[in-house]
């Protein structure tokens, strides 16, 4: 069953489930920062037909697959769980939407601003989408979990379908067609993450949370919901990348290898790869959620859950972190890879320790953006 702590009004899982794939998350940029043989291909606009990829690297990458798709889907989550909670208090609709916009609003202009800066032209990473996503919400979430549960399914399902009559691997990507739904890699501007394929997994989010809190008789347990949910949506990604054709958004099977199956488009995301990374999410969520130990973690110190209750702001220090890391090592393999994403999570346990303390200390301060 899933718990919920009466202090910090958060269910642990959750926290679980987002401090494992911040972790992930610090692997892969640590990877992206010292690895020599980093593999960076996982988009049509990337990959080149018949590339090879050493296994130890490919799965390295892999496995942090799952960080973004995890991340905003349960972004969705907290926005139903926090709205729930607030006009609980008593807060207004028109406050919480204030809020959420408010919110959504700086994360985005995170990535326009100080990413941006950092990079020496306009970037637009995960925090793009997730501060549009949530300011979408506001609206969306008016519609009802029904409607928006069937909104987002038509969003991911059809994705690839618009893109076929729009744009072809190699042509030129309209602004536009960059912010919502094509990836584009260019000299005077970035954009990896277009929002609305996003926004879809953030609206399954809101509809999760919203089940979760609803306390309708006769409903599946939500972790039966979870695996369920997580070995169907497995039980489909099989289909689709077996079929090798709708669904893989140009990123077809080249050979009949673990590394030809897991080879699908991130950038931006397909339906395979949505289907799988989901899916994995709900059954390792399921799991989380069966864990006796769960229901009284929240009130302890580990690094997991210390890092799931401040991920955004853990997102953003592990930059400093990491770059200040670069001044005084250098480059080099896989295991040196390993090892300085150990010394980054071992440098910032502290500091998000103590920012979460100053956090809960101040809830309405402006760390409440974090």
């Amino acid at each position: 069953m899933i718990q919920l702590d009466k202090n910090a009004q958060r269910i642990a899982a959750i926290d679980w489930l987002r401090g494992i794939v911040m972790i992930l998350m610090a692997l892969d940029h640590t990877s992206w920062f010292f690895n020599t043989n980093r593999i960076f291909a996982d988009s049509v606009l990337l990959y080149e037909t018949g590339d090879l990829f050493a296994a130890d690297q490919f799965l390295t990458r892999w496995i942090t697959h799952i960080c973004a798709p995890t991340f905003v889907f349960l972004a969705g989550t907290s926005i139903a769980i926090s709205n729930i909670q607030r006009r609980e208090q008593g807060i207004s609709n028109s406050v919480i939407d204030r809020e959420l916009l408010l919110r959504g609003a700086f994360i985005a202009l995170l990535d326009l601003c100080v990413f941006s800066l950092a990079s020496g032209k306009f970037i637009l990473q995960v925090l793009y989408a997730i501060g549009i996503s949530m300011m979408l919400m506001v609206p969306l979430q008016r519609l009802g979990a029904r409607v928006v549960f069937f909104l987002a399914i038509l969003i991911l399902a059809g994705s690839e379908l618009l893109l076929m009559a729009l744009w072809q691997p190699g042509g030129e990507v309209p602004l536009w067609l960059a912010l919502t739904f094509a990836p584009v890699f260019g000299e005077t501007y970035t954009v990896l993450y277009p929002a609305l394929p996003w926004l879809a997994i953030m609206m399954l989010g809101w509809v999760f949370g919203e089940r979760l809190m609803s306390r309708q008789p006769g409903l599946w347990p939500l972790e039966r919901l979870l695996m369920v949910s997580g070995l169907s949506a497995l039980v489909l990604f099989v289909l689709i990348r077996n079929s090798d054709g709708y669904g893989n958004l140009f990123m077809y099977l080249e050979g009949n290898t673990l590394v030809h199956w897991l080879h699908i488009s991130k950038y931006p995301p397909s339906l395979a790869y949505t289907v799988l990374e989901l899916g994995l999410m709900a059954i390792i969520f399921a799991l989380l959620t069966r864990l006796e130990s769960v229901k009284t973690v929240i009130s302890h110190n580990g690094p997991i859950l210390v890092f799931g209750q401040t991920a955004l702001f853990f997102y953003l220090a592990h930059f400093g972190v990491l770059a200040a890391l670069r001044l005084v090592l250098e480059r080099g393999g896989l295991e040196q890879t390993y090892w300085i994403t150990l010394l980054v999570l071992i440098i910032l346990y502290p500091i998000c320790r103590i920012y979460r303390s100053l956090k809960w200390r101040y809830p309405q301060s402006l760390l409440r953006f974090l």
